[in-house]
């Protein structure tokens, strides 16, 4: 397979802005890191180093929290009327929108993913999200009720309830989608009246500090959104653990998700959780294959399998398995590899050399217990961080490969006969985030969908998201929801009021 890796023309705005060191925002000005370091920000497609970034260490951290302290208890933001903070949240989609280009193209230079696909997805989904959270900003409602005291007969009461923003919010997102996974954290907390220490990835921070510029051009008072890269092991660790801190939202691996949930427990802050994921994928033998098969490809080969809901665990029934799984394999070997910024690449490098030998152990890990791949297998190039494209067969649930989160290009096919099992099947995962189910049968498919333990469930397709459809996970995939109206419950606290009036 050969892989594209020559440089190809970039956006003359994208180059001036990696062309110099980039520094932090905090407190609405940008800053320097205390410390004076700065750590580098790789190409994936090379393994160059493409930025240098301020690192924020503890006493960065202190000082963007105290600046979002103040802005959220002192400054004008708490003053601001719903419709005011919903305007500059809208603002800010449209100053996205006309950068689209200038978005994608640090997208696809900093994550690996293919320009077409920053274009058409994570910069436009992006924009829609600000716009929906805008538009929710106005419609946080309280509500009154009726009560009946038995200890105060004949006494009359007006009671109610106030939802109030939670207060000083520290996210941490991962480095899968840069950009889009900042909107997922910074909208509902800006349309709650909530302010903000952001942390991005170390791997991917470009696109997160660009968003900064946006923001303050904007029109956001300061100190309501800081933005601080840095390390997770300092940075993110500091940031979890502040006392001054009174939410924590973190995206990523369910490991450090758990020392998030010990961190916070010295003030016990609130915490909401995007974890992990191993998702099924189920395709039954009265599917349409015309349409399961392509799917079933889209499932774990999107975004090069770097998605916590990438449908890594493909169940198919006997009958058909030779045939979906043969034609999976097929279309994992026509799929264009190759630098992001090469239009005809259709699945750019992994992120960064740790995530290339991880994936590249699990291929090692799975031949020795017996798999065997019926497309890809190895790493793709000698220079960049690329992974072929995988599909292995002869697999049992009891390898690792099948257990646990791969977070690559690889896909596990196994078959089933009995639609019974599968649930059971299905089911027998730490993980509880996505799963999808291919038939022409809509009471089978709606039964499944009933029974399987997973956030999202697809019927006939898959990686459908929109800003209104909840997104979260069961057991060790997470606690809460990203998106749509359940999203508002993590940013928001409820106040009840209650007055005697006769």
């Amino acid at each position: 397979m050969g892989i594209a890796i020559s440089p190809f023309q970039i956006d003359p705005r994208v180059a001036d802005y990696i062309d110099k060191p980039r520094k932090m925002l905090i407190n609405g000005k940008w800053v320097n890191a205390a410390s004076g370091k700065t750590f580098p920000s790789y190409n994936p497609a090379t393994g160059e180093v493409l930025a240098q970034v301020a690192e924020a260490d503890r006493e960065d951290i202190n000082q963007a929290v105290k600046a979002a302290r103040k802005a959220f208890d002192q400054g004008p933001w708490r003053r601001m009327t719903a419709s005011e903070r919903g305007r500059l949240v809208w603002k800010l989609a449209d100053l996205l929108d006309k950068n689209i280009e200038e978005f994608a193209y640090l997208e696809s230079l900093d994550n690996g993913k293919p320009l077409t696909i920053a274009k058409a997805a994570d910069v436009p989904l992006t924009v829609d999200l600000f716009r929906y959270m805008a538009g929710w900003a106005t419609k946080i409602e309280g509500n009154t009720i009726p009560i009946s005291v038995p200890y105060t007969p004949g006494a009359k009461y007006l009671a109610y309830t106030l939802k109030e923003p939670v207060g000083v919010v520290g996210q941490i997102i991962p480095w899968n989608f840069p950009l889009l996974m900042a909107a997922w954290k910074l909208g509902p907390a800006l349309a709650t009246g909530c302010t903000v220490v952001l942390k991005p990835a170390e791997q991917t921070p470009l696109s997160a500090l660009r968003l900064g510029e946006l923001i303050m051009e904007a029109g956001f008072p300061d100190g309501v959104v800081n933005i601080v890269p840095g390390y997770g092991e300092t940075a993110g660790a500091a940031l979890a653990a502040h006392p001054d801190v009174d939410k924590i939202a973190f995206t990523g691996s369910t490991e450090v998700g758990k020392l998030i949930v010990h961190a916070a427990t010295g003030n016990l802050k609130k915490v909401s959780l995007e974890l992990g994921g191993k998702s099924p994928n189920v395709v039954f033998k009265d599917a349409d294959l015309d349409a399961a098969i392509p799917g079933s490809a889209s499932a774990i080969f999107f975004n090069h399998g770097q998605c916590c809901c990438a449908g890594s665990r493909l169940y198919v029934e006997k009958p058909i398995f030779d045939r979906v799984v043969e034609g999976v394999a097929e279309h994992a070997k026509k799929i264009k590899v190759g630098a992001g910024l090469d239009p005809e690449t259709q699945m750019g490098p992994l992120v960064s050399e740790e995530q290339l030998n991880r994936v590249c152990s699990y291929l090692e890990s799975g031949f020795s217990q017996g798999a065997t791949a019926l497309s890809g297998g190895h790493k793709a190039a000698d220079k960049g961080y690329f992974v072929e494209p995988t599909v292995l067969v002869n697999t049992r649930e009891d390898m690792k490969v099948v257990q646990e989160e791969i977070f690559g290009p690889v896909v596990t096919a196994m078959p089933f006969e009995d639609p019974e099992e599968i649930v059971l099947r299905s089911n027998d995962s730490d993980y509880g985030l996505a799963a999808a189910v291919w038939t022409r049968d809509i009471s089978k498919a709606h039964r499944m969908a009933e029974h399987l333990r997973a956030g999202t469930v697809w019927i006939n397709c898959y990686n459908i998201f929109d800003a209104a459809l909840p997104f979260g996970g069961y057991k060790q995939s997470g606690w809460g929801r990203e998106m749509g109206h359940d999203v508002l419950q993590l940013y928001t606290q409820t106040k009840a009021v209650c007055t005697r009036l006769a």
